[in-house]
């Protein structure tokens, strides 16, 4: 089992945290925010009793042995004896590339980088770190511990090792790898984002309500989630920030911003984290 630094203790950062530790490996979770550590290290017992009433099999079920596995930091102690580090932070480039440069000086030389972004390519991250071959995006689906197959995403500079070394890893903890070329937003972001923009739209125009959306795309499609659950899971506002990322690369107006999207998170109804969005998830 590897010693595994996940930077970044949001919705993605605390689900790839759950489910490394869960298959055995050694973590060591950061956040700036020492509430957001420790409200994390309070749910594991309410995660995990939730994921296996959903059919999720870990090898490790107990929130003790889970957690057991689970170092908690605020600063960079330990990682500079990560084998692997998985970034999760949000999606701006000024903040990953600060959290970049600070790993590029404390970990050691052989450590693989698993970039989980959303729509930043791969290569321009890569190219801030001393070994660009070691850096390769592994872009997780909601919810990780859920979803069997993670978008593997080679850079420009991202060798034959390390794609090899990221596919042993998630079958490690039973998920396979897809691997794309790098561009911004990959595959999976270039489609969802798309939708999830344009069913914005709809509810902005008034012609059908979310729920009428949702269940066009689960009924019709035969989608597990519809759009609008989908981008309030996420969080509204890294749809917009990734919305943003995408229309600055390509410069094409199908990615510009739904206004609602933009009012809902100037509003703080960013989705599920923050209790409401484009539905109520308040007791």
């Amino acid at each position: 089992m590897s010693t595994i630094a996940v930077i970044g203790a949001g919705v993605m950062g605390a689900d790839v945290t759950l489910n490394l530790a869960a298959f055995g490996h050694s973590v060591i979770l950061k956040d700036i925010d020492k509430g957001v550590l420790q409200a994390f290290k309070d749910s594991i017992p309410r995660q995990l009793r939730g994921y296996r009433m959903l059919g999720w099999i870990p090898e490790h079920g107990s929130a003790a042995e889970v957690g057991a596995h689970i170092h908690l930091t605020d600063g960079y102690d330990g990682i500079a004896d990560a084998d692997w580090v998985v970034e999760n932070v949000t999606e701006d480039w000024d903040t990953k590339k600060s959290v970049y440069q600070d790993l590029g000086r404390i970990c050691k030389p052989e450590v693989y980088f698993a970039v989980n972004t959303s729509c930043i390519p791969i290569t321009k991250i890569a190219a801030l770190m001393p070994c660009p071959d070691h850096v390769v995006g592994a872009h997780f689906m909601n919810p990780v511990p859920l979803m069997k197959i993670v978008e593997v995403v080679r850079g420009y500079h991202t060798s034959d090792e390390t794609l090899d070394q990221m596919k042993r890893l998630l079958s490690s903890i039973g998920k396979t790898g897809i691997v794309v070329k790098d561009s911004a937003g990959f595959v999976s972001n270039r489609l969802s984002h798309l939708f999830m923009n344009e069913a914005a739209f709809l509810v902005q125009d008034g012609i059908a309500k979310p729920v009428e959306i949702d269940a066009i795309f689960k009924q019709g499609y035969g989608h597990k989630m519809g759009p609008l659950e989908t981008a309030d899971l996420i969080g509204l506002d890294t749809v917009v920030k990734s919305l943003d990322v995408l229309y600055q690369y390509y410069q094409d107006t199908k990615f510009r911003c739904c206004p609602l999207l933009r009012q809902m998170v100037d509003a703080g109804d960013i989705g599920k984290k923050s209790g409401r969005g484009f539905y109520e998830y308040r007791a």
